[in-house]
């Protein structure tokens, strides 16, 4: 079979590039020589819409048919079947663990989990008022200053070693951003427990009081932990790639992944959705008043948590943890304004043709900030739980990256600045 190929004619001149499709059929086309062969020409793709910076065998999105899978599993059946442990194994090493190497997994993590103590004294000199996001940022770097040695991709051992140390030490991290955030003492948690456990016991154990864990909570965070663990290459994944691809430590790479994750158009869209129900109480909870002003493309008024950038049907997240945030709602018995104004617009949204014509539905970030917010989560720490959802997708994207020997991501521009000007001295302006 012939091999296929595009042709481009620019000025006259033709070329022809290689076309290249992957294992779901999708197609591309290979431009890596194209600035060589056609003396300069580049693309210009302004926030890589159309363009793939690399070939990767870890995720898999169809927006079009609301389909997400990690390493060929569907999404639905890792929520159903795995936990989040067995899920990150998956995504690091493409493959899911037996119990051998899981436990095994688990106990090298458990044996990582100690941050040194001189971590502390850096998040004490935060103030309270920080935003955790900041503080995760800040102590995920700091890491890199503790543990300086740098990665040898080439042996399996140091590379597995790396990845245990942060997938230990960074629940710890996250459960001090907020204990600190709480003005509560740091706490380890309890190393007998499992891994999402363990995170829920570090996050709310209270001095002196025994916590006890609810199993439909630990379900609806391990799931919301999976559903969040890779989504392809997104903002804050290409980051990761993008800074590992100078040969940066894993640390250092996640740090810069875990800044971009911060902002509102990517991980900070689900407290962006309880900033948005918060505002609608302050304004009577009034919810087919904001359900018209969204429809109305005059009015400056965005439905947060509705509809997303990549799913053009529905987001398979959402329709998971629909039923994870109903059970949570239920059994903790929440009263709270905010969670009723999210149900009203929820059930308008779903009923209203304008929404369901234009595949408007609630999308993951809606409902993992309901869930977050009955479990009393603070909404400035729904973003560190994405991070920490994210975290093992993260790191298998970064360890792809450096295993293929990728080149050092070097974005091309086209220059529509002055031309060469004429230097004036100062006192000739």
């Amino acid at each position: 079979m012939s091999e296929k190929i595009a042709k481009l004619e620019i000025n006259g001149e033709k070329y022809e590039f290689p076309v290249i499709e992957g294992t779901e059929n999708e197609i591309a086309i290979d431009i890596k020589n194209l600035r060589g062969s056609t003396n300069g020409v580049i693309t210009i793709d302004p926030g890589y819409k159309n363009t793939g910076s690399c070939e990767s065998a870890i995720t898999f999105l169809d927006g079009e048919k609301g389909i997400l899978r990690y390493r060929g599993y569907a999404i639905e059946d890792l929520a159903e079947k795995a936990d989040f442990l067995e899920v990150a194994y998956l995504l690091i090493f493409g493959e899911l663990p037996t119990s051998k190497q899981l436990a095994k997994f688990h106990k090298d993590i458990k044996a990582q989990s100690i941050v040194d103590d001189d971590i502390k004294k850096i998040i004490d000199a935060f103030p309270k008022t920080a935003h955790p996001m900041g503080v995760l940022a800040s102590l995920t770097s700091a890491l890199t200053a503790f543990n300086p040695s740098s990665v040898n991709v080439d042996s399996e051992e140091e590379m597995y070693n790396a990845i245990v140390k942060i997938l230990g030490k960074f629940p710890v991290l996250v459960a001090w951003a907020m204990r600190k955030k709480q003005g509560l003492p740091l706490d380890y948690g309890n190393s007998s427990l499992g891994y999402v456990e363990n995170i829920l016991q570090m996050m709310f154990k209270k001095p002196h009081e025994e916590y006890k864990l609810n199993p439909i909570v630990v379900n609806a965070l391990d799931k919301l932990l999976i559903l969040h663990a890779d989504h392809e290459q997104n903002c804050s994944t290409s980051t990761v790639r993008m800074v590992g691809s100078s040969h940066a430590g894993l640390f250092a790479s996640l740090a810069a992944g875990i800044s971009a994750l911060w902002g509102p158009l990517h991980g900070g869209a689900n407290q962006a959705v309880l900033e948005m129900l918060e505002g609608i109480r302050e304004d009577g909870g009034d919810t087919k008043k904001y359900m018209a002003k969204a429809k109305d493309k005059s009015d400056s008024f965005r439905l947060m948590g509705f509809g997303h950038r990549v799913y053009k049907n529905f987001d398979p997240r959402a329709t998971i943890i629909k039923k994870a945030a109903d059970e949570v709602l239920a059994d903790l018995g929440v009263e709270d304004p905010i969670l009723d104004i999210a149900k009203g617009l929820e059930k308008e949204a779903l009923e209203d043709s304008y929404f369901v014509d234009r595949k408007l539905y609630p999308n993951v970030d809606f409902y993992s900030g309901i869930i977050y917010r009955g479990m009393g989560i603070p909404t400035e720490m729904f973003t560190v739980m994405f991070a920490l959802g994210r975290l093992p997708g993260w790191i298998a994207q970064w360890r792809e990256m450096r295993l293929r020997k990728e080149p050092i991501g070097r974005p091309r521009q086209v220059y529509i600045g002055e031309n060469h000007r004429e230097f004036s001295k100062i006192s000739d302006r």
